[in-house]
């Protein structure tokens, strides 16, 4: 327990304060009516308030040669305690603390939050051994064994698929919005998602060496490696010691009063100043999650406000992640677009395909009128879907299985276009095809244009194909893309551009985005859709999964950057005109300490009016 306390840790640090702040309190009253006339109250804030200051300054000091401002609070309140002025003392170890407990809540807060939104990969696994299943830990698959993974399952290591065909969502991997299909001997991906039909596997990794676990693993070892960011504070630490020993030396050889130069001491102590970045953030934090935004620290937010160039991921930050009905090509004169759409809506109505899905969805979207009767619905595996319906077979599939020229001529062009044709026919004559692909989100271009005026620079980063890249990004207003990228190519472009002195913030949401927001300046994650290390990953979150969020994101930071600045301004003014007040006499310490708290108390209603800021996009 004393090892927390003199740590300040959160838990032991708000006892203190709280016990501090009514010793304080007894220790004013009895200043003005006798209570106690032997001990002072405020001696208990100095303990348990200050000794873990002058702790952490002296381990700061001996073992990393490092001045911060805990050194400057130090000298104060030992001076104070030198010539027994008790509540100047414990006044300031109070308000230093409280500040500490601001910096502690505001990263707990976030932290929480996103651990809300963190559920990561499979657990456990179905191990098929002499044809029975048995569900073990992730953990204890060993290479040779057999899978068994459910359509809808996440696939939990790296392996060959042995028996079944299927088709696999590698979105979150690749960065590829259309579902790939899969054959016995195809190779199978953790992390990816088995989309079609049940399959059987034979593992080639352990979970610990998964091409998902090394995302993990480097994620980790660049977000360990990126540099923290040194507080405002602890970076002016070293002039603002020098400049109030020379205050204080002055004072003190110019009068010739010890007390005097105590009181120097005391109300330059920085305590405004520590408190002007904790409280901005606070109040920064707090606001952006009423928008649906986590940020995770301070240095988060410092991060962001200076970014020159943000990088998007395409599938899932810029689109949708999911495809949709784009167009509906009837190549049947007799037969409406309305009515191909109910065609093949019905028949996909019994498949567990992701273009099945979009297909009954975009139907349903358009319309109540019911589905027709299907019978005798199969799955060809590797083909599409057919059943009957009145009496006449109705397939839906790959637009490759009709070689007709019409055919093959819309086809072509849908694949151009950036979409996927799925087509229709009806007795084994084609009737029509149905484009696919992942739309962009509706608030993609005006964000990324509303992104420009501040002067950010906007990138592409994907594992898509170039020609679908090229389009998404003409479409939203992007001029530099980067394409078939895999994960370690993004991070090795972030890498560049920092060597070259650019400050990037990534946005995605994918697990091949993670090793791109952990190596970014700043990480920016997609938490309505974004995959759980994605999340991990990054300085920020975008809970409503809304790109409008970016605004008010960037926004915020640069307003909380700019309270911070007007708050370290008025309190060293109040600092300094405060040094020659006492230096004329007119403070004593115990006044000297209630000045210092003017500028304190401006410091915390300053940075909560960040509280009130409204954003616009919302």
């Amino acid at each position: 327990m004393i090892k927390k306390w003199l740590t300040n840790e959160p838990k032991p640090t708000l006892v203190c304060v709280i016990a501090s702040g009514i010793a304080l309190a007894l220790s004013l009253i009895n200043h003005f009516h006798p209570l106690f006339s032997v001990f002072d109250p405020a001696w208990i804030a100095a303990v348990l308030c200050g000794i873990p200051i002058i702790v952490g300054a002296a381990v700061a000091l001996v073992t990393e040669f490092d001045i911060t401002a805990d050194l400057l609070v130090t000298l104060a309140l030992l001076a104070s305690l030198f010539t027994k002025e008790w509540f100047a003392a414990g006044e300031v170890a109070f308000i230093m603390q409280i500040g500490s407990l601001l910096e502690d809540y505001t990263s707990d807060r976030a932290r929480q939050g996103i651990s809300a939104l963190i559920n990561l990969t499979p657990k456990v696994a179905r191990v098929v051994k002499d044809g029975v299943e048995k569900v073990v830990p992730v953990e204890a698959i060993a290479v040779g064994d057999t899978l068994s993974i459910l359509a809808g399952e996440t696939i939990p290591v790296d392996g060959v698929l042995t028996s079944g065909q299927t088709s696999v969502n590698q979105a979150a991997m690749t960065g590829e919005s259309v579902p790939v299909e899969k054959e016995t001997g195809d190779e199978l991906l953790s992390g990816t998602i088995n989309q079609a039909h049940p399959i059987q596997m034979r593992v080639d990794k352990v979970s610990g060496d998964s091409t998902l676990q090394r995302m993990i693993n480097l994620a980790k070892e660049a977000d360990a490696n990126k540099a923290p960011i040194v507080s405002l504070a602890d970076k002016w630490a070293t002039w603002m010691v020098l400049v109030a020993l020379g205050c204080a030396v002055a004072v003190g050889l110019l009068t010739g009063m010890f007390s005097r130069a105590v009181t120097v001491l005391v109300v330059f102590c920085p305590c405004a100043f520590v408190l002007a970045t904790p409280t901005a953030v606070a109040a920064a934090i707090g606001n952006l999650t009423h928008y649906g935004i986590l940020v995770k620290s301070g240095d988060a937010l410092e991060r962001l406000s200076g970014v020159d160039t943000i990088a998007f991921d395409k599938t899932g930050t810029l689109t949708q992640g999911h495809p949709a009905v784009t167009e509906i090509v009837s190549l049947d004169s007799g037969r409406t677009e309305e009515a191909l759409l109910k065609l093949a809506a019905s028949v996909e109505h019994y498949s567990e395909h992701l273009f099945g899905k979009a297909i009954v969805a975009a139907y349903h979207k358009r319309t109540e009128d019911a589905l027709l009767s299907c019978e005798k619905a199969e799955v060809r595996q590797g083909e599409g879907i057919q059943a009957e319906i009145d009496g006449q077979t109705v397939l839906v599939g790959k637009a490759s299985l009709f070689p007709s020229d019409a055919v093959q001529a819309e086809a072509r062009r849908i694949v151009e276009s950036g979409s996927t044709p799925i087509a229709v026919a009806v007795s084994g004559e084609p009737v029509g095809l149905i484009a696919l692909a992942d739309p962009i989100r509706e608030e993609a271009k005006t964000t990324v244009a509303a992104l420009k005026n501040p002067g950010l620079h906007p990138v592409m980063l994907t594992g898509d194909r170039q020609t679908i890249a090229e389009k998404i990004a003409e479409a939203v207003g992007i001029d530099e893309v980067h394409s078939e990228l895999m994960p370690e190519d993004k991070m090795a472009y972030l890498k560049d551009m920092a060597e070259k002195g650019h400050h990037v913030a990534m946005t995605g949401d994918g697990i091949n985005d993670a090793l791109a927001l952990s190596s970014a300046y700043a990480g920016i994650a997609m938490g309505g859709i974004g995959s759980d290390i994605a999340v991990e990953s990054a300085s920020a979150v975008l809970v409503s999964d809304d790109l409008k969020g970016l605004l008010g994101l960037f926004d915020m930071s640069h307003q909380c950057m700019r309270k911070i600045k007007q708050n370290i301004v008025v309190a060293m003014i109040l600092n300094f005109t405060a040094i020659v007040l006492s230096g004329l006499g007119l403070l004593v310490p115990i006044t000297g300490a209630l000045w210092h708290n003017c500028g304190s108390v401006f410091v915390v209603i300053n940075a909560a009016l960040l509280l009130r800021k409204k954003h616009d996009y919302a």
